[in-house]
């Protein structure tokens, strides 16, 4: 999960949306103290729309607001990231209360599920962490209340931290022996 922008309530044809951009490309994000994360253009494909995503309340599974596969959410790509436009389902409480919220002002911001397939996680000289995703698998589309990590998510985030850092210096190490093997051509 990731924070994005502003989301807003439109009404159009006599329906209801909610809409707004999911994913902002290019932008810094501060997860938490000295680690930032920047989602860049390549990591989503270009074909968004035809992918099965859902929308959700707050990251809730049980609070689906639409999905790409019934087409009652419509996720395009664009030079600024991904934006979405959910239907909303009028005989639903919960989508019209999150419509309400939404119209208020009361919720504005909307978040992403995702894992991510590839990514260049670099240590700056001041020991902070910069992590540019460059590919991703889209989950879920949310919109929330707040559009941060909670401290659970941001302790595991921390400890796969170190699982990276071990993964890549494993594979570091593997290519540097192959390439040795082969450069002085030692069989095993």
């Amino acid at each position: 999960m990731t924070p994005t922008a502003e989301f807003r309530a439109a009404g159009d044809d006599g329906k209801k949306y909610l809409e707004g951009y999911f994913i902002r490309f290019n932008e810094e994000t501060e997860l938490w103290p000295g680690y930032f994360e920047t989602v860049a253009p390549e990591s989503i494909d270009d074909d968004i729309a035809s992918q099965d995503i859902r929308a959700l309340f707050d990251h809730d599974t049980a609070k689906v607001l639409g999905r790409t596969a019934s087409n009652t959410l419509e996720l395009r790509k664009d030079e600024q990231g991904v934006y979405g436009k959910i239907l909303v389902n009028e005989d639903d409480s919960e989508a019209l209360s999150v419509y309400a919220k939404v119209s208020r002002g009361d919720i504005s911001s909307a978040s992403f599920g995702f894992y991510i397939d590839k990514d260049d996680l670099n240590q700056n000289n001041d020991g902070s962490w910069h992590d540019v995703i460059r590919k991703l698998t889209l989950l879920e589309v949310s919109i929330v209340t707040w559009p941060a990590y909670p401290t659970t998510e941001i302790d595991a985030r921390k400890r796969d931290l170190s699982h990276i850092e071990q993964e890549r210096f494993e594979h570091n190490r593997t290519q540097l022996i192959k390439e040795l093997k082969d450069k002085w051509q030692i069989q095993s």
